[in-house]
């Protein structure tokens, strides 16, 4: 069997969101539990030179549909918009984002390869085909910031083990 294009980036994409979702619901469980407002966990950061949780979540995001519609424009930059400030918005963001990519049509995400791609930051371009993107570019920074986002949720205490971060597993049926 080949491995398509689709087969190496949508379920994948699919799983980890599935869990990052997951763990936004349990995060705010767990600071109404301790009496913490959300912005405790929301604003938290592993170092003082990365960016908060709910970055974290929303790159999570923009690496995953966000970087499908890059391919489908040609084009992408990071997205500046202001992060979602509140539990509510960060579980919208990733259940509709798992809406919009089990929307995604495998013929569609075939038909990328061997399109040109262009990420643009500031000055920076980088050219690429739209597979190279997605498999070189797009799912190592996702799957950077879905670490980053559990990492952050461990680092405050949250009793939570790999099985919350993998999620659930494309088993044989």
């Amino acid at each position: 069997m080949t491995l398509s294009l689709y087969a190496a980036t949508i379920p994948s994409y699919l799983q980890i969101l599935g869990s990052v979702s997951r763990l936004v619901g349990k995060a705010e469980t767990y600071c109404s539990e301790r009496k913490w407002a959300p912005q405790d966990i929301i604003t938290a950061k592993l170092a003082e030179d990365m960016l908060p949780y709910g970055y974290q979540v929303k790159a999570v995001v923009a690496h995953s549909l966000g970087a499908i519609e890059g391919v489908r424009k040609g084009v992408i930059s990071p997205d500046k918009s202001p992060w979602p400030d509140n539990f509510a918005a960060l579980k919208k963001l990733t259940t509709d984002t798992i809406a919009a990519l089990e929307g995604v049509d495998a013929a569609e995400v075939e038909s990328f390869i061997g399109r040109d791609m262009r990420f643009e930051f500031g000055e920076m371009r980088l050219d690429f085909s739209a597979e190279d993107f997605l498999l070189s570019f797009s799912l190592p920074n996702f799957y950077f910031h879905a670490t980053t986002a559990y990492d952050i949720l461990r680092w405050q205490g949250m009793p939570i083990g790999k099985r919350d971060f993998t999620g659930r597993v494309r088993v044989r049926a």
